[in-house]
């Protein structure tokens, strides 16, 4: 039971009454005590009045905020070709799945650090890296000088999602297959083209084919060493090795070159080479980057006994073509048929090769006319041949057939003769 300030300064006063002698002490005591429990008393009501919390109004703006629902849609098919249930059943059998090597259209839409987004349709954006962008990439390349910005192309997927779903995708990949591709069917065709010299090593050059590195060995580049001068040129060249399995690509250049020239060349051409090398049997000349064979026996009609005194290495002479191989690339070549008068090689060699054309052209016109003689001789054994059966007609009366003789076998042994 609560006791108000009043009631209790009452029962204090009647207290103080009845004792006088006590009546300033009491009633001072009696005055402190009643404060402090008044206030004691009081104090919870003034605590439950502070605690009791104001309630605020509010206004009509923040009424409509709260009342409001937002914009309503309202989803109809009507006059559309399918239903929203035709839509949904088409998304749910659509594969957004990418993975690892698919192959995929896509639009490069940003260039970003060392190399550029691209929109696959994925559910977040590919990244093209700079060294997958293109094959063929040059010193000092970026990735605005391999790749245009909107460019569709395609891209092989060769990661798969990081933590934020995005893929690495690649070009280089796609074109290193192509290139491949191009490179065995012009193998098949064993056709001559065309590649940049890009570096040189010990051991040859190496070239750039349709974007892959091919390996030109020394001893089969004609008429150059593979010096840095070479770095730059562009060369014929001819598959040697073709493995895509090994990653091996070898060219020739020295088949290209001996192909081509040799497509020009026939037998009784007079042509300008240099001694390269002596051997006893003859002596190898350097023909536009091919190799032919002058055999001993062709250099001069006389006898020679030490062909060092006739020709030396780095010497340039002019030589007929006597015979060659094409699919190989082999010359045979003659000098003797030059010879104005036989055993000028072994006196005057300049004579020979300041003359090789007029020589050269009385050595055709000589050789034609042994021709029309051996052809005119076996056109007369033709003819004697056939008097020949007329006769063995005639008498076949008196002949018996059985003992005869071979009449053709003296006919056939000179039409032979003749024509060797």
């Amino acid at each position: 039971m609560k006791l108000t300030a009043f009631a209790l300064s009452a029962l204090l006063a009647g207290t103080a009454a009845a004792s006088p002698g006590r009546t300033a002490f009491v009633a001072n005591s009696s005055w402190k005590r009643t404060t402090s429990l008044a206030s004691t008393v009081e104090a919870p009501v003034e605590e439950a009045t502070d605690a009791k919390p104001k309630v605020q109004q509010m206004t009509r703006f923040d009424r409509i905020k709260a009342a409001y629902k937002g914009l309503k849609n309202v989803s109809t098919d009507v006059g559309l070709g399918f239903s929203y249930d035709d839509f949904d059943e088409a998304v749910q059998a659509t594969d957004y799945a990418f993975n690892r090597n698919d192959v995929v259209k896509g639009t490069v839409v940003q260039y970003d650090n060392g190399g550029c987004t691209v929109d696959i349709g994925a559910k977040a954006s590919a990244f093209l890296p700079v060294a997958e962008s293109a094959l063929i990439q040059m010193p000092g390349d970026d990735i605005e000088d391999l790749v245009e910005l909107n460019s569709e192309l395609n891209f092989q997927i060769i990661s798969e999602e990081d933590e934020n779903g995005q893929l690495l995708v690649s070009v280089r990949r796609i074109q290193y297959r192509e290139a491949w591709d191009k490179v065995v069917a012009n193998q098949s065709n064993d056709e001559v083209f065309e590649a940049k010299v890009v570096d040189v090593n010990r051991g040859g050059a190496i070239c750039l084919v349709e974007g892959l590195r091919a390996f030109l060995p020394g001893s089969h580049l004609t008429g150059q060493l593979p010096t840095e001068d070479l770095v730059g040129q562009t060369l014929p060249l001819k598959f040697l090795e073709v493995n895509q399995e090994g990653n091996k690509l070898v060219v020739s250049n020295r088949r290209a070159v001996v192909e081509q020239q040799m497509s020009d060349l026939s037998r009784g051409d007079i042509i300008n080479g240099l001694v390269k090398a002596l051997k006893p049997y003859g002596a190898f000349v350097e023909v536009g980057g091919m190799s032919g064979l002058l055999h001993i026996s062709q250099v001069s009609y006389d006898r020679i006994d030490d062909l060092e005194a006739v020709l030396q290495p780095g010497q340039q002479v002019k030589c007929m073509i006597i015979d060659h191989d094409k699919v190989n690339g082999r010359i045979a070549l003659s000098t003797k048929t030059l010879e104005p008068e036989p055993g000028d090689m072994l006196r005057n060699p300049a004579k020979v090769f300041e003359m090789a054309e007029q020589t050269a052209a009385k050595y055709h016109e000589r050789m034609e006319a042994e021709r029309k003689a051996r052809e005119e001789a076996a056109k007369d054994i033709v003819l004697g041949l056939g008097d020949s059966l007329d006769d063995l007609t005639s008498d076949s009366d008196d002949v018996n057939g059985d003992d005869a003789a071979d009449p053709l076998a003296e006919v056939s042994d000179s039409l032979d003769s003749l024509l060797s």
